[in-house]
């Protein structure tokens, strides 16, 4: 028996997912939100591979929201090395707020348009 609060956060991710799909041009950005971490990866649905990932590192002495705001800057910092400029955000069911919200600023601080 799953945790209600799970299917919702479930229900929300099958919505999102159906309205955005990456591409190699604009590929989309998806977080997965953990106790400890935050991963993000930006992945080519027409081919379905991952082009770039990133992830939080659990043994900092920052908080969890300084983190996740500093892994969206270094992850965009990557993508504009590779070429892109333009992603579309999936935020994996999760609310915008808090740690997914401070990951699309980082992504915006670093030239990123999301």
């Amino acid at each position: 028996m799953i945790n209600k609060k799970v299917q919702k956060r479930i229900k929300r991710h099958r919505k999102v997912r159906s309205k955005i799909s990456g591409t190699a041009v604009r590929p989309r950005v998806s977080v997965f939100k953990s106790n400890t971490s935050i991963f993000v990866q930006a992945i080519d649905d027409d081919l379905s591979i991952t082009i770039f990932s990133a992830k939080t590192d659990p043994k900092s002495k920052n908080t969890k929201l300084e983190e996740s705001k500093k892994v969206g800057i270094e992850f965009g910092k990557g993508l504009i090395k590779k070429g892109i400029k333009e992603v579309l955000f999936d935020r994996g069911g999760n609310y915008y707020t808090g740690r997914v919200a401070a990951v699309a600023d980082g992504l915006r601080e670093s030239g990123l348009k999301v």
